[in-house]
């Protein structure tokens, strides 16, 4: 029966990697690691990094596959993520034959963890046959984000709320929350807000070498966050960001 490990690995640190990460790698009789392009060269260059530093198994084999790009003109965002999740199932599908005859462990290196914000889990569902699921936990780019800044996310006895860039775009602040943690915002989605009484901390290449941080008052250090983000993805072709948000009195 084919079995398929996906292991967190952490926002791009390598001392992030767990030994259950670093056992399940070993474990795999093949690892796919997926390419986006040119422009995020550098994520698959880390995982084959990390892969180079542990992987002490001969029996481990390595294979690189494109992955699929979503569109994101579809007018129907839900059919548009359907579509692409089908798409990218197809491609784990035709590179684990090409390279892995009958049963096997293939292993997928997951940015963060596999549970948050991370499709994985629901492209791995649509496999066909199914096969024996392992997840790995990886520390998240929260975690790191509040690591980064000395930061507590929740307040004493206090929820906090994760969404989405878009979510909070076209929804505004939501309702009840002190505490936002924002992810996958394509853009700057906080300067849609009104920035009285709020703070924010922000990161991006979290765990990089190319790491960058910045904190304050929304109204004062929000448009500097924007300018440095468009610096920092024009410079490097690409950017992975997070943020968090907290309502003050």
């Amino acid at each position: 029966m084919l079995a398929l490990s996906l292991i967190g690995i952490g926002c791009g640190d390598p001392e992030q990697l767990t030994h259950a990460a670093t056992r399940a790698i070993n474990a795999a009789d093949l690892v796919l690691i997926p390419r986006k392009g040119s422009a995020k060269s550098d994520l698959a260059d880390l995982r084959r990094t990390i892969c180079a530093d542990v992987l002490t198994s001969d029996n481990t084999r390595i294979a690189e596959f494109d992955l699929p790009v979503r569109d994101a003109g579809e007018a129907d965002y839900r059919k548009g993520v359907d579509d692409w999740h089908d798409a990218v199932a197809a491609k784990w599908s035709q590179t684990i034959t090409s390279h892995l005859e009958g049963d096997g462990r293939v292993a997928l290196l997951i940015w963060g963890d596999p549970s948050l914000y991370d499709s994985s889990l629901r492209i791995a569902g649509r496999l066909d046959p199914l096969p024996e699921i392992e997840v790995i936990p990886g520390i998240t780019s929260i975690q790191a984000l509040c690591a980064a800044h000395a930061l507590p996310l929740n307040d004493i006895g206090e929820p906090f709320l994760v969404t989405t860039g878009r979510r909070l775009r076209e929804g505004g602040w939501p309702v009840s929350a002190d505490t936002v943690v924002v992810m996958l915002d394509g853009g700057t989605a906080f300067q849609s807000l009104d920035p009285v009484g709020l703070q924010i901390w922000w990161g991006a290449y979290l765990g990089m070498p190319d790491q960058i941080i910045m904190s304050g008052a929304l109204a004062e250090v929000g448009p500097r966050i924007a300018a440095l983000r468009q610096e920092a993805r024009e410079r490097h072709g690409w950017i992975m960001d997070c943020y968090i948000l907290k309502r003050r009195p």
